[in-house]
């Protein structure tokens, strides 16, 4: 996609104010939050909502509402963003406000990593007492890494990452990764995982699993790990999980088989308890990955959950019809 004449004038003319740029600046590292972006401007909260309302009305960052919060971020994609990357990429990287605005960054980065770690404490217990109803993460993993197949992945999108585990997982095997979660506390622990494990092509983003904004056969493999017992929608969710699959590409589906342990509604706030092997594979047909392979890991003790896991492919482009 290319811009015309007109749009690249409205692009700079967006970009071309000192804390617009500042702005833009900061949000290249990552999503900030509305108060975040106040403290490393030193500017009022009227003031910058200003700025980020011009900016996103150029398309330059979008807007993520979260409860009381509002998160912005560099728009995903398109000319426009392609335009701010080399202006940004050619500014000194030794001029002074550039340099304070990252030094109070790492300040609230290292609060955010704080907090995080305080939250995931907090939670600890309730994810321990879940994974002790079904088989260890071990065995649940090691069937994942068997139903990504073998071989390099060239781009895997995680949907709903909560902590990273399958970023830090399959990561490694992948030449560009980007996990979607709406959950900002949950994306800092992932943040710190996927840092802590040295992996510098996976991408972290505020995002929604039923509207991810990616485009169409955007990854060769996509994973949804333990996210469509929360859902409202999960067949929503598995079709536009299914939207973004690339020809001959797979999508993974970990989850619980049906059960009738009803506490986990009130306790974790499960919507669904379980899904079986005729709705999975309706969604996945109606998004068109007919083609699933099944893998079930029964509890150690019978009143447990079976972990279920779908893997669908998508059929590659033949010469034929590619012609």
């Amino acid at each position: 996609m290319r811009l015309s004449s007109k749009e690249i004038v409205d692009v700079l003319g967006a970009a071309g104010e000192p804390t617009r740029l500042r702005i833009l600046a900061l949000l290249q590292r990552g999503e900030m939050a509305v108060l975040e972006l106040c403290r490393v401007l030193d500017q009022s909260q009227p003031r910058v909502s200003r700025h980020l309302k011009l900016l996103a009305e150029a398309r330059l960052v979008e807007r993520f509402p979260d409860g009381a919060w509002v998160f912005y971020g560099l728009a995903g994609g398109g000319a426009a963003r392609t335009l701010i990357r080399e202006i940004l990429s050619i500014a000194d990287g030794e001029d002074p406000v550039l340099r304070r605005d990252a030094r109070k960054l790492e300040d609230v980065t290292a609060e955010r990593a704080a907090a995080a770690a305080a939250y995931f404490a907090d939670n600890a217990a309730q994810w321990d007492q879940l994974r002790s109803l079904h088989v260890s993460d071990a065995d649940v993993e090691a069937e994942i890494r068997a139903a990504a197949g073998p071989g390099r992945i060239e781009r895997l999108v995680d949907l709903g990452s909560g902590t990273g585990r399958m970023l830090t997982l399959l990561g490694p095997r992948a030449d560009q990764a980007l996990g979607l979660d709406l959950s900002h506390q949950m994306l800092n622990i992932a943040r710190r995982n996927v840092a802590e494990a040295g992996l510098e092509q996976v991408e972290l983003r505020h995002g929604d699993i039923f509207d991810t904004r990616l485009e169409d056969g955007a990854a060769d493999l996509v994973v949804v790990h333990q996210v469509l017992h929360y859902l409202g929608d999960p067949a929503a969710a598995v079709r536009e999980a299914g939207r973004i699959v690339a020809p001959g590409g797979r999508l993974i589906l970990v989850d619980f088989a049906p059960h009738a342990l009803e506490a986990l509604r009130e306790q974790h706030q499960h919507r669904r308890l379980g899904f079986s092997d005729e709705e999975i594979d309706r969604w996945l047909a109606d998004a068109g990955l007919p083609s699933v392979e099944r893998r079930a890991l029964p509890p150690a003790r019978g009143e447990g959950l079976t972990v279920k896991i779908w893997a669908a492919a998508r059929a590659p482009v033949s010469i034929r019809s590619a012609a």
